[in-house]
This record gives C-alpha cells, sequence and structure tokens, in this order.
C-alpha cells in the first residue's frame, strides 16, 4: 500500500491551510491511500540549529529526537504533501528549518555531497505536491516577487533531496477570495487525482 507523508505548517487551527489538510486527508481516506501528517507547529518542532546540533551536521546525526523521527517517515514514506502558507514570497521560517535541520548528509540520510553538488538519497519520494496559500496572486509571485517557491524551494531543493516529481499549486490571493472560491478550491483537492 502507498505510504504517503503530509508535512503541515501553519499555527493556526482554525486557517484555511488547516481546511486544505482536512480536504488532503478526507480525499486520502476516500481512495484508501495511508498517509501520516506532521504537523510543525503541534509536535512543538524547533526550526533553528543551535550549536551542538551544529556540530553534529557532517557526521549525519542530531541531539533532536523530532529530526530523527521525522527522516524515517521521510525514508519510509512513497510520496510527499506539504501544506503551508507562503510568507514574505517564500515559505516560513519554520518550513525552512524543517529542511534545513531533517536534511542530513551522509550515506543512509537525505543526500550526500559529490564532486557535482548535492545527491538527493530519498528517491523513494517519486512525487512531492506543495499546496499553498498567499496574499498575493499566484500571477505576482511567479512574475514579480522572483518566483522562489516554486523555482527554488520546488524545482531544486525537493529534487536535491531525491524527490522525482514535484508539483506547485497555490490559492493566490486568499484574503480578497470570496467564500464561493475558497469552497470550490477545498473541493477541488478534495476529489484531485494525486499521482504518487
Amino acid at each position: 500500500m502507498t505510504k504517503i507523508l503530509i508535512v503541515y505548517c501553519h499555527p493556526y487551527a482554525k486557517s484555511f491551510n488547516h481546511a486544505i489538510l482536512e480536504a488532503v486527508e478526507h480525499n486520502f481516506d476516500h481512495h484508501q491511500v495511508s498517509y501520516t501528517v506532521i504537523d510543525l507547529y503541534q509536535d512543538q518542532f524547533v526550526p533553528s540549529y543551535d550549536v551542538a546540533e551544529l556540530r553534529l551536521f557532517h557526521a549525519g546525526k542530531t541531539h533532536d529526537p523530532l529530526v530523527q523521527k521525522y527522516l524515517r517517515l521521510l525514508q519510509k514514506a512513497d510520496g510527499l504533501v506539504i501544506i503551508s502558507p507562503v510568507w514574505w514570497n517564500d515559505v516560513p521560517a519554520m518550513l525552512k528549518g524543517f529542511i534545513d535541520k531533517v536534511m542530513k548528509e551522509g550515506p543512509g540520510l537525505s543526500h550526500i555531497v559529490t564532486k557535482t553538488g548535492v545527491k538527493g538519497l530519498l528517491t523513494n519520494l517519486q512525487h512531492a505536491y506543495v499546496l499553498t496559500t498567499s496574499t498575493s496572486p499566484t500571477f505576482y509571485l511567479r512574475l514579480f516577487c522572483g518566483n522562489a517557491l516554486n523555482g527554488v524551494f520546488v524545482h531544486y531543493t525537493l529534487k536535491q533531496i531525491g524527490v522525482q516529481h514535484a508539483y506547485w499549486y497555490n490559492f493566490g490571493g486568499i484574503t480578497k477570495s470570496t467564500l464561493k472560491k475558497r469552497r470550490r478550491y477545498l473541493q477541488q483537492v478534495a476529489e484531485k487525482s494525486f499521482r504518487f
């Protein structure tokens, strides 16, 4: 059975991001897809390095039990879904810190460094979907804000850890959106045909 890991990154349980999480869970339940949710805020994940953690980085070690747990979940998953807001044209610090701390360098971890750069080892993650919301319209993020999320996070960072195919879906203009538009989007997510 396919196992999907959902990484959820929003502090407010009544946010639209949480509604997206529920729509994804409904979708997976309906299609009998096995999934696990990492809720970074509920887990009280600490996204920043301390001196002790930094000393352990090149040895591929950590003193944070959540980092060990999260990396094991990533290694066992067949696919990945990330649900997050877009803050200041990029992923929030909490999600960036998840990448910084959990993606450990070394054989059997998330990546190794070769002469030509980073080689991802999480090739079990064939497909990743990044579902975001933003105050800015999506076209504005793409054309006038450097397209950082899609250009860097989706197409480079995720691929550097081994993800084969990564897709970005953004619900832009969230603060000016109508209830009808938000409901329609949630319905689309609940009915989406995710490929893993």
